[in-house]
């Protein structure tokens, strides 16, 4: 007779590995990175800050 399947999200035992099991840290999406974010942010507004700059001075 055939081993039986483990239960889905359960990791099977593997032949020589010490480890258990363990819970997968869940992906953080788009907020993985919040530094990237906040550096799009800062130069999107200093693009702004710039364009406004050129206008004051070339008035």
């Amino acid at each position: 007779m055939s081993e039986p399947l483990p239960p889905p999200g359960e990791t099977p035992p593997v032949e020589g590995s010490t480890a258990e099991a363990h819970r997968e840290r869940p992906d953080g999406g788009v907020w993985e990175h919040p530094r990237v974010w906040l550096y799009l942010i800062t130069v999107g507004c200093l693009l702004v800050v710039a364009f406004f700059l050129v206008r004051v001075i070339t008035l």
